[in-house]
């Protein structure tokens, strides 16, 4: 312990504890060149102070190197510096400069340097461990011997994310490490006030697995625990929780001390802090010279120095670089006035067979599973049996294994988070959530890390994978919890991509395109068509492009525009217009992000008259996006404005009969498209 001044009796090597302190020394020089550069107008960013926990990283770093996997959060620059991101695009990336690790792009908050293993900092507390999971799920299918590290404060345990995260790691025996960096307060708040069950390493042990707790203010301590912990977990015996105790000796974000801290507690705090106390012990055990110290001192300085000018001599990120990095092709980022024409795909050949939806769905899976070792399966109850509430994975675990279709705990925080960690490193996860509904439980995982990613990371790292949700609105007696059609959430969010089937072809092509792109993609599948018709589609690879409309009807007098399962409603309301000699134009959009505008104008063009029909709630839902563009775009030539129906405002009834009426069927859009044709 520190405390030992017998050389020989350490319990350490002293070369290890002068490395363990080179690295509290780079980090402390890194944390007053921010204060003092910030208080002096140089430079301004957002920091969010880490005093007094910089052992934690520093011994972390003697036992791991830059194959092994870290994720850490906002409060993480001191992870970064230890994890060997380079201190001159650290410093240029938090100035928002160019020259940044992620061209400025992310900040200080969103880090990620996968040449150092640094993979993703996020700034939601708490979200960084189910992603930690997926990419200690991906070392582990790869046998690679990597394990992942995953930092959070004392303040996230509250969060579920990490919970569900904890419960996911101990049931695949993921090769994982949650650190715990107690530092006693969370954000603003004591321990005492937001628990009162401080034993957070005890949580573990409820999980299935080991948890322990270190004094993270002496490194010997904390090296000789951490060693036994790495190797542990390097052999495969399962993750371990570490709950690291120190104390956070300045405020939350900014530069002051912590105001929460009495005089005597901030004081013994100081008294206690790992930089200057390592120091001090290093001189009386005779270990380093006062010279040999001072060197490692100078040399920090002057590496922090040297990153600042580089830094500040960058240039600042330019409007030029927007839109890049929102997705793999900057063309499929949405610009009012530019319409992208792409191709159709190719016409069916081969050998087909005749399938259901469901069936066109397992297809797909099946194929990638195949093509792609990097292809797997995960979410609830997929396994053999059932293969999928809705049996849309039978089959394929007796055929690929456990390893590659993995039924998981009800936790859509994990499924997700897991899923996004080994896209993050190249693997294609296929992540199923039983409901659209459920969407709402794991927002955070898809909307702010799955979807910002590639943006975030500067095109350093993306997430290659797709997510399977169910849609059951037109069926009936599932009620207001599993019925909503939620793609409008999804659109307002850059980065996804969502494609919505309306046919077995479709729902083949289009999930095994989903599979194989580099963005993360949704695929919504429509319960209402899923054991419904059956259809001839090709046996293997068989893609559809994302942003390519289909007119499944063509017309003179109104285009109607859906998608889903509304697209059999409005076939059914445009036959029985046509009797009426009425008709009517019916395109199905197949892919609502990237939106095939080209081809719905060229129909309205033609028409002059459009409706918008979906079963999502009409108010503020797509159809009012692709009616605004369409008026817009050709209002001199409409013979009526472009308008749009969907689903009342309420919310669905468990009613079957209600239901119907909430939505738009065959009789109501008939209705509807007599009111558009007699508007001038």
């Amino acid at each position: 312990m520190l405390q030992e001044t017998d050389r020989t009796n350490l319990g350490i090597e002293p070369s290890v504890l002068i490395d363990i302190y080179r690295q509290m020394s780079r980090i402390h020089e890194v944390d007053k060149a921010i204060r003092s550069g910030s208080s002096a107008g140089r430079f301004q960013f957002t920091y969010w102070p880490m005093t007094g926990q910089e052992a934690i990283p520093a011994t972390l770093a003697t036992l791991t190197d830059a194959n092994d996997y870290m994720v850490t959060i906002y409060r993480g620059i001191h992870d970064q510096v230890a994890k060997g991101v380079p201190l001159k695009r650290l410093f240029a990336e938090a100035m928002s400069r160019k020259d940044g690790v992620n061209k400025g792009k992310g900040g200080s908050p969103h880090i990620s340097d996968p040449d150092s293993g640094s993979m993703l900092t996020t700034a939601i507390v708490g979200a960084g461990a189910p992603i930690a999971n997926g990419l200690a799920l991906a070392a582990k299918l790869r046998g690679e011997g990597r394990l992942t590290v995953v930092n959070f404060g004392d303040g996230a345990t509250s969060i579920g994310a990490v919970h569900e995260a904890m419960n996911l790691a101990g049931a695949w025996k993921l090769p994982i490490i949650f650190m715990c960096q107690n530092n006693q307060i969370g954000e603003y708040t004591k321990i005492p006030d937001y628990t009162a069950g401080p034993d957070f390493a005890g949580r573990a042990t409820a999980l299935g697995f080991r948890g322990v707790k270190v004094d993270a203010n002496d490194p010997i301590a904390l090296h000789a625990v951490m060693k036994g912990v790495v190797e542990d977990v390097r052999a495969g015996k399962g993750p371990v929780f570490v709950e690291a105790v120190t104390l956070r000796l300045g405020t939350h974000a900014g530069f002051t001390p912590n105001e929460l801290l009495t005089k005597e507690e901030l004081e013994a705090g100081q008294a206690n802090w790992p930089v200057p106390k390592t120091r001090a012990f290093l001189l009386e055990a005779g270990i380093s010279t006062e010279e040999e110290l001072a060197a490692i001192d100078e040399a920090a300085v002057n590496e922090v120095a040297e990153a600042i000018a580089f830094a500040t001599a960058s240039e600042p990120i330019g409007q030029d670089d927007m839109f890049n990095d929102v997705y793999a092709d900057a063309a499929d980022v949405p610009h009012r006035g530019v319409y992208p024409v792409r191709e159709e795909e190719a016409p069916v050949a081969g050998e087909t067979k005749k399938l259901a939806m469901y069936e066109a769905i397992i297809a797909a899976q099946d194929y990638a599973l195949g093509a792609d070792p990097g292809v797997f399966l995960l979410g609830e109850d997929i396994g053999d049996p059932p293969g999928g509430v809705f049996r849309t994975t039978a089959g394929l675990q007796t055929k690929w294994g456990a390893d590659r279709v993995r039924p998981t705990p009800i936790a859509e925080q994990a499924i997700i988070g897991a899923a996004t960690g080994a896209a993050l490193v190249g693997m294609r996860p296929i992540a199923e959530l039983m409901f659209a509904d459920f969407v709402g439980v794991t927002m955070d995982q898809i909307t702010n890390h799955a979807a910002k990613q590639r943006y975030m990371s500067g095109g350093a790292t993306h997430v290659p994978m797709t997510m399977r949700i169910m849609t059951s609105g037109g069926i009936g007696g599932f009620g207001a919890q599993h019925s909503q059609s939620l793609e409008a959430w999804l659109l307002h969010v850059p980065g996804l991509k969502v494609a919505y089937p309306s046919t077995p072809l479709d729902a083949l092509g289009l999930l095994t395109t989903c599979i194989f792109d580099e963005d993360p993609c949704v695929h919504l599948e429509p319960m209402a068509l899923m054991f419904g018709a059956k259809q001839d589609v090709p046996l293997g690879d068989y893609r559809i492009p994302l942003g390519v409309a289909k007119v499944r009807r063509e017309g003179t007098d109104i285009t109607l525009i859906t998608f889903g399962w509304q697209v059999n409603q409005c076939l059914a309301a445009a036959e029985e217009l046509a009797k009426d000699g009425v008709s009517a134009e019916v395109i199905d959009l197949r892919s609502l992000m990237p939106l095939d505008y080209h081809r719905v104008l060229d129909s309205v063009k033609k028409t002059r008259r459009a409706l918008v029909v979906h079963a999502a709630t009409e108010f503020c839902g797509l159809g009012s996006e692709i009616a605004s563009t369409i008026n817009e775009e050709l209002f001199p030539i409409l013979k009526a404005p472009a308008s749009r129906f969907g689903a009342v405002y309420t919310p669905i009834s468990f009613s079957k009969e209600l239901e119907m009426t909430q939505m738009p069927n065959t009789k109501s859009i008939i209705a509807r498209v007599r009111e558009v044709m007699r508007e001038r």
